[in-house]
């Protein structure tokens, strides 16, 4: 029983399912079947609409088409109307234009007839007057007794001879202008190298001064019957002077570094306080040592200051021994520093070789540093140093020529020349005794008066430049060059003077005369 009831439970549960089933696929199927209709519905609707927009988009693009060419017609007709009117005004001014040219063409017809008469009536004019010339030329040859050809000839003369005069007096005053110029040039560039160049006044000194700490310890300088000073004297080749200045002694000699080498042996042996020929002997020694040193090392800085590189080591060693070298009290180490400065500024100002001039400057007065050991003037000493210690040809030249020895052929030569002339002098850089400096230019003046038609003469520049003025009666222009070459050569023979001197001839002329 229980199982039957459990078939028919069954039974009746698989029906419901089936016919569930069955009601639902229906079901949905109906459900689906509306919404594709409702969308085939919607889709047509859509499709009208787009139709209907499709079609006024069209009508309004045909309408705004047919609006956009009637505007260019009218802008092409207007561009056309304006275009036939720019054409008409070409036509009417091409018809004036050529109204115009018809109208200069008959005047320019009517001219070239009328220049065609004159033409005629001035060759026929022409004709008369050269006949008229041809009776006047045979007239004049008749009367003045020369041919056409030697009247031709003699004018030609007197014509050459007047443009040989004006072409002279031209090339004299371009001459004279072109001198004018180059001076003005090389003052404004010597002047500006004195003004970039400054250097100090020096003095003239052949004596050194030690302190003492007191007045005993000039007997110990001595030493027992004067053992001590004897051997010092003879160690340095300097004489010791010891008199009544209290608290220090004297070193004198013409040679400065001798000087130098006895002062600071002796300062080393008056602060040692032991002093005897042994130490006297061991302190020299040092001294010279240092002062060999402290030469290097002054000529090294030379060169660095100038700016100066690539020099033999023994001309470096040969530059610091100019500090202890003067002339005319100026110290030659600063001399030449300063030359080798003019000579840089007056190049960079030529443009030129900065480098060789500057070098050339440096190493101009080379040979003072060993012209009391060398025999012959300190020019030829430094060339021959110059040429072993193998400088260039430029530096050579110009080291030969600063004095004018030689003729100068380089502008670095030439500047080196100027620069020392500069430094050499300018104010306080020498300096000499009045007595002395009175003496010598009174001897050369005397000198030049000593020759026959001599009217005066005057020493100027401190005795560099003579200028002598003569008697125009006695002397003429040619005696007038003979006089100044026997000048010259009585003051080399005669005189002693540093430098040069130029001798400076003047012969002049006057007529006066008084209107009353």
């Amino acid at each position: 029983m229980n199982i039957i009831t459990t078939l028919v439970s069954f039974l009746v549960i698989t029906l419901s399912l089936a016919v569930g089933l069955v009601a639902g696929y229906y079901g949905r199927r109906f459900i689906a079947e509306s919404r594709i209709g409702a969308a085939e519905e919607e889709s047509e609707r859509i499709l009208d609409e787009a139709a209907k927009e499709a079609e006024a988009k069209k009508k309004e693009l045909l309408l705004e088409a047919k609006d956009e060419i009637h505007r260019n017609r009218q802008e092409s007709e207007k561009d056309l109307r304006e275009r036939r009117r720019e054409l008409d005004r070409i036509e009417r001014r091409i018809i004036q234009k050529e109204e115009t040219l018809d109208k200069k063409s008959e005047n320019i017809e009517r001219k070239e007839n009328s220049l065609n008469e004159k033409e005629k009536e001035i060759e026929k004019t022409q004709n008369d007057l050269q006949m008229v010339l041809t009776q006047q030329l045979k007239e004049l040859e008749r009367l003045s007794g020369l041919s056409f050809e030697e009247a031709k000839e003699l004018l030609l003369e007197n014509v050459e001879q007047q443009i040989r005069q004006e072409t002279a007096l031209m090339i004299k005053n371009i001459e004279a202008e072109a001198k004018e110029e180059g001076d003005r040039r090389a003052k404004n560039i010597v002047s500006l190298a004195i003004q970039k160049c400054a250097a100090d006044v020096v003095s003239e000194t052949t004596v050194s001064v030690v302190a003492l700490p007191n007045d005993e310890m000039k007997g110990r300088i001595i030493g027992r019957e004067g053992r001590n000073i004897r051997t010092f004297e003879t160690l340095t080749g300097v004489d010791l002077i010891i008199d009544d200045t209290p608290e220090a002694v004297i070193l004198s000699s013409f040679d400065p570094i001798r000087r130098e080498i006895s002062r600071v042996a002796l300062e080393y042996l008056v602060s040692d306080g032991r002093i005897h020929p042994a130490r006297i002997e061991e302190m020299v020694e040092k001294a010279q040592k240092e002062i060999e040193q402290e030469i290097r090392d002054v000529g090294e800085q030379a060169a660095f200051e100038v700016g100066v590189h690539g020099l033999h080591p023994e001309l470096i060693r040969l530059l610091g021994r100019l500090k202890y070298r003067t002339s005319y009290g100026q110290n030659v180490l600063k001399h030449s520093v300063e030359v080798a400065h003019l000579t840089g500024i007056m190049a960079a100002e030529l443009e030129v070789d900065i480098q060789l001039a500057k070098r050339a400057g440096l190493l101009h007065d080379i040979g003072k540093s060993v012209d009391h050991e060398v025999v012959g003037p300190h020019v030829e000493i430094g060339v021959d140093l110059a040429k072993k210690h193998r400088e260039g040809q430029g530096v050579i030249h110009a080291i030969a020529a600063h004095h004018g020895d030689i003729e100068p052929e380089s502008i670095e030569a030439v500047l080196v020349q100027a620069a020392d002339a500069i430094s050499a002098s300018r104010p306080g850089a020498r300096r000499e005794t009045l007595e002395t400096y009175i003496k010598r230019l009174e001897k050369l003046e005397g000198l030049a008066d000593s020759f026959d038609g001599v009217e005066k003469s005057f020493a100027i520049q401190a005795g560099r430049e003579v200028r002598i003025i003569v008697k125009p009666d006695s002397i003429d222009d040619l005696q007038s060059i003979v006089l100044s070459k026997d000048i010259a050569a009585e003051i080399e023979q005669e005189l002693d003077y540093p430098g040069q001197i130029k001798v400076v001839v003047i012969r002049e002329t006057r007529s006066v005369e008084y209107a009353k």
